[in-house]
């Protein structure tokens, strides 16, 4: 009787709205992807790195995306970045007119996710900067949440960072949802898309973070900026902020471009199982009899 009663409960809870329904799975989604996320920049920072180090902060990403994938591809197709959702509507593979809606939820997900994290190593945090919030020096922790350039890095060079970053992203991620290039197990793209993020994390991370979403630094600096860090967040690194919002954008349009140029606008017709065995026999030497 309980069980049917919760059961009842959840059916009317049930929204028969197609674009909300996916949203909120965007947003649990980037959710899911930043709190693991931050959450592993808050450990490694506030233990000084005797419970983690950097390659923990690449796990903690991969590993976020992976399990946010997990959680909303079905519903709404797994973008977790306003980047890749403005590529996929360039392509035609997304409606323009959910792509405002899509960020807002992005963002918004980021956003408390950044303040979950902040509740849970609230007093690490406070411990790590001595009860002071702030944006740059060797007590620093608004880097736990958001992106910022390294010391020796221009705005140009930081802007190529986040470009190439994005844009190898891209790539990776059509690479991988194109059936007619290589079929994969649906329950193996998540993993790879993760792995993806762990390999741009690991060879294009030092520069500046590699935000490479801008859902994904500006919801958490959104939250430091209310909570306490105040506008040193958006004036320091020269005014950093937006460049984790433009060059991701540009980067994975760029990357988008590239491999519909150079690999999926050349493949032949016919159904992906097909043009796969095809491209499989001609591979396999021929046998002489």
């Amino acid at each position: 009787e309980e069980t049917s009663t919760m059961e009842k409960l959840l059916h009317k809870c049930q929204i028969r709205n197609r674009l909300l329904r996916e949203c909120l799975a965007e947003f649990l989604g980037v959710y899911v992807l930043i709190l693991f996320g931050c959450g592993s920049v808050a450990q490694v920072t506030t233990s000084r790195e005797k419970n983690g180090q950097y390659l923990s902060i690449n796990l903690g990403f991969a590993l976020g995306v992976t399990f946010g994938v997990f959680v909303s591809r079905g519903v709404s197709g797994a973008h977790l970045n306003p980047a890749v959702s403005l590529s996929l509507c360039v392509l035609g593979r997304h409606p323009w007119k959910k792509l405002p809606f899509f960020i807002l939820f992005q963002v918004l997900g980021a956003f408390l996710a950044a303040g979950t994290v902040y509740l849970q190593y609230y007093d690490a945090i406070q411990a790590y900067g001595g009860g002071e919030l702030t944006v740059a020096g060797p007590t620093a922790t608004a880097g736990i949440f958001s992106t910022f350039p390294a010391d020796y890095l221009s705005t140009w060079g930081g802007i190529a960072d986040q470009v190439i970053g994005t844009a190898a992203l891209l790539l990776c991620v059509l690479a991988l949802g194109d059936r007619r290039n290589t079929p994969l197990p649906d329950a193996l793209h998540p993993v790879l898309v993760g792995a993806a993020v762990l390999v741009i994390g690991i060879s294009m991370g030092s520069n500046s973070g590699y935000a490479i979403n801008p859902a994904r630094d500006v919801g958490p600096r959104l939250f430091t900026y209310f909570v306490g860090w105040g506008a040193d967040v958006f004036t320091a690194g020269n005014g950093w902020w937006w460049v984790p919002i433009v060059g991701p954008c540009v980067g994975a349009l760029l990357g988008a471009l590239i491999y519909e140029l150079l690999v999926e606008v050349h493949h032949p017709p016919g159904p992906p199982d097909e043009l796969h065995q095809e491209t499989k026999l001609e591979m396999e030497p021929e046998v002489k009899t």
